[in-house]
Parts: C-alpha cells; sequence; structure tokens
C-alpha cells in the first residue's frame, strides 16, 4: 500500500480508485490580512488628511486671529509700560496700528483677508498699570453671524469671548 503526502499528485486516485490525471488544487482566492491591513492603513490616511484640509473654517480662523490679536494687544501694554511711552491701537483699512511703538515692532495686518473690526474702536495701552474698560469686535467676512470680543477690565489681561456683549 502505497502512501504518500498530502497533495501529491502520485497518491491522488480518482473516486473510481485509479490515479487521477490533474486533480491539482486550486489556488485559493481573497485577499490575505496583510493585504486587507495595507488598505485600511491607506484609507485612515486618506481620510484624516481630509478632515486636516477640512478643519480651518472661518470660525477658526476669527479664533486664531482674536487670540493673536489679544497676545498682541498685551504686548504693546508691556512695552508701553516699560517704555512709559502710551501705546495707542486703532483698526486700519488692510489691519490694524499701534502708535507708539517702534516702527515694525508688532504686526499691523491680519492673517486673514476676511477679517474685519465690527464699529470704530481705539485702545489706550498705557502706559499706567491699570487702564480703563476697553473692548474691540472682530468678524469674518465669511461667517458675519459669528463675532468675538477681546476685551479687558483695565487690570486682567484681554481676553477672548464669544459674541459682542458688554
Amino acid at each position: 500500500m502505497r502512501t504518500s503526502a498530502r497533495g501529491n499528485e502520485m497518491g491522488a486516485r480518482s473516486p473510481g480508485g485509479r490515479p487521477a490525471a490533474n486533480l491539482a488544487r486550486t489556488p485559493e482566492r481573497g485577499f490575505t490580512l496583510l493585504e486587507l491591513l495595507v488598505v485600511v492603513a491607506i484609507i485612515a490616511i486618506a481620510s484624516a488628511g481630509v478632515s486636516f484640509a477640512l478643519r480651518d473654517s472661518q470660525a477658526t480662523q476669527l479664533e486664531r486671529e482674536a487670540q493673536r490679536l489679544a497676545a498682541l494687544l498685551e504686548s504693546a501694554r508691556a512695552q508701553s509700560r516699560s517704555s512709559g511711552v502710551p501705546v495707542r491701537w486703532y483698526p486700519t483699512a488692510g489691519g490694524f496700528r499701534f502708535d507708539g511703538v517702534p516702527p515694525n515692532a508688532l504686526p499691523e495686518s491680519w492673517l486673514s483677508d476676511t477679517t474685519q473690526v465690527v464699529g470704530t474702536a481705539t485702545l489706550q495701552l498705557g502706559p499706567e498699570p491699570i487702564i480703563g474698560k476697553q473692548a474691540v469686535v472682530l468678524a469674518s467676512t465669511g461667517a458675519p453671524e459669528r463675532t468675538l470680543r477681546i476685551a479687558t477690565d483695565g487690570l486682567r489681561p484681554f481676553a477672548v469671548t464669544a459674541g459682542d456683549a458688554q
């Protein structure tokens, strides 16, 4: 009695007991686990890229502008206190301006062209350590229904709040 390993053609028999001529196994069809993992990883990377591209909306840009302006106002306030020279901030057609600081010491433009100041606001930033209550409201032409208010009570630093509430 002849024995052979599984898959060996010599030991393969047809249903009638005769040796089978071509009983070779057909390759199984389907995907391997590694191939599936590669496809899932590609889809995950592509969806992450799309979500990061869509994330920078008008509202996010406005929040970034407001945080930046609050930091610039605090910087100008500190420069005014250290130098003893009054600093004044006011909006211009293409951005804003600081009077009383050295030229090019602080930026004078918005990061986004859609940012604008609501109303007319002029802020006095020093040189006294305690200044009066002051605020400025920012809006975006891309999302005019959303406004952000940058304000101080005169003692605390400038902070960003939603809306134009007093």
